[in-house]
């Protein structure tokens, strides 16, 4: 993506600029901030975040064509979805990880997303071959470690489009960028408990996020505006979810 190599203080700051981001912005920020607030969220969070977690999980793995049923006797066994339940489960412990080393927490995505799909072992957390590939997830690392101070909804789009472009591991691609941008909105403060479900608005919307994402990865203005708001879009239904899950909570 042309925008992450271009000579500014702020590689990404020019996307702040690009038509709707703005709105869209503020929009995602104050649906995530309302249901933050919602009564179920303020002293029961972690179970309506258990929630969100694995609803998350069950459409990530839908949109790389796994199952998104849990068994009655809740042995998982289809690899996509056991591999994205994994990830859900272990979101807490990598999140100072993605703060700190984020290739090192990319890695450990990958072998947690992968471990069931046949890959050899010394490919697990290992990116393909190729400078560009691995140049590309420096300036990205980079970008998460501190390199931009773009909102939060900026940044999870960019990580999540950047990571769907590269198909940095060549296996579990999708799931792994779904969960790092699950990291970003933790990590920056936008979903700090992790409440909103944008994936399920990307399963609901699969052609269109698939579009939106080939878009992403031509650099082309109008294709990142477009991507940027969608996710935003994402967030908002996302943050709508999370409401579904605290009246739930609330009404139990």
């Amino acid at each position: 993506m042309p925008v992450l190599s271009r000579p500014v203080t702020d590689p990404l700051r020019p996307l702040l600029d690009l038509p709707g981001v703005d709105d869209a912005v503020r929009q995602a920020r104050d649906a995530v901030d309302a249901v933050h607030r919602h009564p179920a969220n303020r002293r029961g969070w972690p179970a309506t975040a258990a929630e969100a977690s694995v609803r998350a999980a069950r459409a990530s793995a839908a949109l790389d064509g796994g199952t998104s049923d849990i068994p009655s006797d809740g042995e998982v066994d289809d690899p996509v979805f056991a591999g994205a339940l994994r990830i859900a489960e272990s979101i807490g412990p990598l999140l100072p990880v993605w703060q700190r080393a984020p290739m090192q927490a990319l890695a450990r995505l990958h072998v947690l997303a992968a471990a069931d799909l046949g890959v050899d072992d010394d490919a697990l957390g290992r990116p393909r071959p190729g400078r560009g590939v691995a140049n590309r997830l420096d300036i990205l690392a980079g970008l998460v470690a501190g390199g931009t101070s773009v909102p939060g909804p900026v940044l999870v789009a960019v990580v999540h489009g950047e990571l769907l472009t590269l198909r940095p591991f060549g296996s579990a691609d999708g799931v792994v960028a779904r969960s790092a941008a699950r990291l970003t909105s933790i990590a920056t403060g936008l979903d700090p408990k992790g409440l909103a479900v944008p994936e399920v608005f990307f399963l609901r919307r699969s052609r269109q996020y698939a579009d939106a994402a080939a878009g992403f990865a031509t650099g082309d203005r109008t294709a990142l505006a477009e991507w940027i708001v969608l996710c935003c879009a994402a967030i908002v239904d996302g943050a709508r979810e999370a409401t579904g899950i605290a009246d739930a909570a609330l009404a139990g």
